[in-house]
């Protein structure tokens, strides 16, 4: 198994039939937005797509971008389009996805990764906590999931912890 990103892999065009074969209408969407190169309209600069796959299949796939479908908020950045085909689940690969993007949000120095759901229960096996209902692009009412990757207030200046280790 690779985790490989969509905008920088050697075959978007499979990746993105792949991507496209989900029976989730949120990854329908990710598919049509990606096709039409208008992701980055609706999730701001720089957004990627992580994919765990094996081989030639797509097992997992997820976004890490600054806007999700909370908006407006000053929340950022989000993990969205979390979806693991139905043959795949129960593997804890989505795990494998949040952890590639937490070692990303580290060196990027973020301090905390959001998640808006409906799930309960799913996200806190990977360490993200419930943080305050709030109201999505068509006006209802999400769950939004937090994970702190690093406390900023115990970092100094320089990017290093209070304790003196580096990030």
């Amino acid at each position: 198994m690779r985790i490989i990103e969509y905008f920088s892999c050697d075959r978007p065009a499979y990746w993105l039939g792949e991507i496209g074969k989900s029976d989730w209408s949120a990854g329908q969407y990710l598919y049509q937005l990606l096709y039409e190169n208008k992701l980055g309209d609706v999730a701001g600069e720089n957004p990627k797509v992580f994919m765990l796959t094996d081989q030639d299949a797509l097992l997992s796939f997820c976004t890490y971008t600054q806007k999700d479908d909370i908006q407006p908020t000053v929340l950022t950045p989000w993990i969205g389009f979390v979806y693991t085909f139905p043959k795949y689940r129960g593997h804890r690969y989505a795990g494998k996805l949040f952890r590639e993007i937490e070692d990303l949000a580290k060196t990027e120095n973020v301090a905390d990764i959001f998640i808006s759901t409906d799930h309960v229960g799913l996200y806190e096996k990977y360490g993200y906590e419930f943080y305050q209902v709030m109201r999505d692009r068509n006006g209802e009412l999400s769950r939004v999931y937090r994970k702190q990757i690093y406390d900023q207030h115990n970092h100094d200046t320089d990017g290093h912890t209070a304790g003196g280790g580096s990030l």
